[in-house]
Parts: C-alpha cells; structure tokens; sequence
C-alpha cells in the first residue's frame, strides 16, 4: 500500500512584474512535528529561478539537484528543463519511486513539475502544491483578484490562510522574490 505524503505547502505567484513563491517551515513525521522552521524555497541558476518542494526531503533534495542540471544543461529555459525532468522523472526506474512534487518560478513563468508525469502551467501564473497547497491556492486566486496586494504579500497571506485550516501547515513562512527589474 502507498503512503499517503502528508507535508507542507508551497504557494507561489506572478503578479505585476514579480514573482514570489513561499513555503511554510513545518516537518511532520507521522502524526508528530518534528520541525518548525524549515525551508523548503531555494534559488536556483543565479536568483533567476525559484523552487519549492513538497514530499519527502530526501526525494525532494534528488528533483531539485536534477533540476539544477536540467537549467544548466537548457541555459535557463525554465520551460524546456521541467519538461525534461517530467519525462526523466516519469521514464527513470529509480526516479519514478521518488515521492515530492515541486513547484518552480521565473520572473514570466510558473510550472509544477509532479512524478506522474505532469507539467502543469497555470492559466493565472498561481501555483501551489502540499497538503495545504488547494487552500493557499483559493486564498492566492482571490487576494489576486480583489487586492491590490504584491506578489510577496499574496502569497505570505495565501500561506497564513492555509496555515490556518491544515494540520500539516505552520506559519512560519519563507519568501523568495524575483523582480523583473533585476534580472
């Protein structure tokens, strides 16, 4: 019988020029927390991309180092590396029992990347994975629509919502930003 992944939630958004992605700090084992400040963003190829990952760490870790590669090897064609690693992931023997989902930002695209195969691009550029990842999700799609908030401040309060309704989700929350202006 598979185990049911129950961790974390990474929300992420782009949004008048910005991209922000976040992820709460919690780590469960069981029915227990274990931790409560993790973080589960990380920058990759030069600040340009975001990355956020839910799942097992440890498969989480190997997807995130295979991503890394995937840029490298693509010269930061987010596009092309997600669905290189999509079909890596779905096609490899050892990568296919990898348990994690991630999440990935640029400053004009949004992606998440799942071991089944899928590479989803949003229509609204709102990602979100986890267990909490359908309430940040709800929470990012209104805050969007009837705020005037920033990418980083609708996704901090996407999270806040979803810390508030799962289990599996604290209020400790990191936040990486990309500004197009920069970059």
């Amino acid at each position: 019988m598979k185990r049911l992944i129950k961790s974390t939630t990474i929300c992420g958004i782009i949004h008048n020029g910005h991209s922000a992605i976040g992820g709460d700090g919690q780590v469960t084992l069981g029915n227990a927390v274990m931790k409560h400040s993790s973080t589960k963003i990380r920058k990759l190829y030069n600040g340009k991309v975001l990355c956020g990952f839910a799942g097992a760490a440890a498969d989480a870790f190997t997807l995130l180092s295979r991503f890394e590669e995937k840029l490298e090897q693509y010269r930061g064609n987010v596009e092309r590396a997600v669905v290189e690693l999509a079909k890596d992931w779905r096609t490899d023997k050892f990568l296919r029992r990898l348990e994690a989902m991630i999440a990935v930002i640029s400053k004009d695209k949004a992606f998440i990347v799942s071991g089944t195969g899928d590479v989803i691009e949003p229509d609204d550029n709102i990602i979100a994975i986890g267990s909490g990842g359908m309430y940040a999700l709800a929470a990012a799609k209104m805050l969007k629509k009837y705020s005037s908030l920033s990418a980083k401040e609708i996704v901090a309060e996407a999270l806040k919502t979803a810390s508030e309704i799962c289990i599996y989700t604290n209020d400790k929350i990191n936040i990486e930003v990309i500004d197009d202006k920069e970059n």
